[in-house]
């Protein structure tokens, strides 16, 4: 299902230019290097009354959920910026116990915003029986 929202994807820029917003580079306005996003609303000329090029309207997509579907992991910008989607789909199989993907994308130097949240759809067999999907990804203190 992954679908980036960088201003450079086809969709993207055709929304972007009927917004009367540019890419340059791959950057939004030649500022911003992404197309959606629940901030950045200061940056002059992205979002106006009339709504501007930067847009916090999410992609909404339905599907139905087969037995193979696992999880869905919801992530900012850093997180994708250093993990390839499957990559961070094998990750959280394999070690959702012991590992954390903001954890793990810190020390692959991601110097974005970093929020994730994993929605597990079965019970894993990664998981102890006293361990809750949900709270395998919080912060560690």
């Amino acid at each position: 299902m992954p679908r980036d929202h960088k201003p450079g994807c086809s969709q993207e820029r055709k929304r972007i230019e009927a917004s009367r917003g540019y890419v340059s580079d791959g950057y939004l306005n030649g500022q911003l290097n992404v197309a959606r996003a629940l901030g950045d609303w200061y940056m002059e000329g992205l979002k106006g009354s009339s709504g501007g090029p930067l847009s916090a309207e999410p992609e909404l997509i339905t599907t139905r959920l087969t037995q193979e579907d696992e999880l869905l992991i919801i992530g900012w910008d850093g997180i994708w910026d250093v993990f390839m989607s499957q990559n961070a789909v094998d990750l959280a199989r394999k070690r959702l116990q012991e590992h954390n993907l903001v954890d793990e994308a810190l020390k692959r130097k991601s110097g974005d915003n970093l929020a994730v949240i994993v929605a597990c759809f079965q019970p894993q067999p990664w998981l102890s029986p006293d361990q809750e999907c949900a709270g395998a990804f919080l912060p560690r203190v």
